[in-house]
């Protein structure tokens, strides 16, 4: 799956350098540009093919609102903003969704998640994001490369430069984040759990609201990712 361009328009530079961090962390995410004000967006926006704006509503010189009404065009909207007297406006123009300052992590997911369910030239979350629509990736380890399905995979662990994937016949590391390794996984059978975990859905035993258990393995619930999960877990 190629992530989804970004830009942010954010004239605070705090909130900017939130978004920036919280944008590297989501691995379908891809940030191009920064701005302070909507008009000087506007070139970005004719020289590249961008998904995503994260857009603040009070900004200098032309207001979020009235940037979008410029746009013939305008690619997914994310409205960013402490005012929430604009939420129905905004929804007026067909917006992903509205997130009110200060914005928490998982109320960030949440929204950013809501692109995969969309129509759009972007692949959905259903979909297998190997090119030949197989069900198994090779993996380089040991000096050779492994095939490893999808099916068998229990779950999988960050080691910071390189992962281990846990099968129930085996353990792989091999050299990948874990951010990265997540877009060659299908998205509907996988679940970030944990800035340092991911699993299978189908694989999952137990839980509860702080640990989900899997081969009597109980992997913690990250603090960020406690709200995705938990609307996750309530649907099984």
């Amino acid at each position: 799956m190629e992530p989804y361009k970004c830009i942010i328009i954010e004239d605070e530079p705090l909130a900017a350098e939130i978004l920036q961090d919280y944008i590297a962390d989501v691995p379908f995410l891809k940030l191009k540009n920064t701005y302070a004000d909507a008009i000087s967006a506007l070139d970005d926006l004719g020289a590249n093919d961008i998904d995503v704006i994260f857009l603040d509503i009070n900004l200098p010189k032309l207001k979020g609102l009235d940037f979008i009404q410029t746009l013939k065009h305008p690619p997914h909207i994310i409205i960013t903003t402490a005012y929430h007297e604009y939420a129905l406006q905004g929804y007026e123009f067909n917006i992903v969704d509205y997130l009110l300052k200060p914005i928490e992590f998982s109320r960030f997911l949440k929204a950013v998640n809501k692109l995969n369910q969309l129509n759009s030239s972007k692949p959905t979350a259903a979909a297998v994001v190997t090119p030949s629509g197989k069900d198994y990736m090779f993996i380089n380890a040991n000096k050779k490369r492994i095939k490893i399905y999808f099916k068998d995979i229990l779950y999988i662990e960050s080691l910071k430069e390189y992962v281990r994937i846990y099968t129930r016949d085996q353990e792989i590391i091999t050299k990948f984040q874990l951010g990265q390794i997540e877009t060659h996984l299908p998205k509907a059978d996988f679940l970030r759990i944990h800035r340092s975990f991911l699993v299978a859905k189908e694989k999952i035993d137990a839980y509860t609201g702080t640990e989900i258990e899997i081969q009597n393995k109980q992997l913690p619930i990250g603090r960020s990712y406690k709200d995705m999960v938990n609307e996750f877990l309530s649907m099984i």
